[in-house]
């Protein structure tokens, strides 16, 4: 069982950024086997995925909403997303999710695992 356990959330004035982490809550848990995505939940909307980043970095992809503003990358033990030019829109709770399967896919369907979710605002 693999437990996710996001960090680097917070409040953002709108054009600021943040960086995004998601590790193993087990320190040292590598993540390599998995696919990883990371999806945002506003109040009162469905979860939308946000980014998604493939095993071996070879595949990522992005929201049309947040193309050019935000980063995903990873290592063994961590998966990160870069968050610039932030809008009052990108609020809401951040989850990271993983697929032992490995694809890849803004569909939150196929990830097994997820987080707990951290806290991001953008506002003035």
């Amino acid at each position: 069982q693999l437990q996710l356990v996001e960090s680097g959330g917070g409040l953002v004035q709108p054009g600021g950024s943040l960086r995004l982490s998601c590790a193993a809550s087990v320190p040292g848990r590598s993540l390599d086997s998995y696919s990883m995505a990371w999806f945002r939940q506003a109040p009162g909307k469905e979860r939308e995925g946000v980014s998604c980043i493939s095993r071996t970095q070879y595949t990522i992809r992005y929201a049309e909403s947040v193309k050019g503003r935000f980063t995903i990358s990873r290592d063994p033990f961590t998966v990160y997303l870069e968050m610039n030019s932030l809008k009052p829109e990108d609020s809401g709770i951040y989850f990271c999710a993983a697929d032992p399967q490995g694809l890849v896919a803004l569909d939150p369907f196929p990830y097994d695992y997820w987080g707990q979710g951290a806290q991001v605002t953008v506002s003035s």
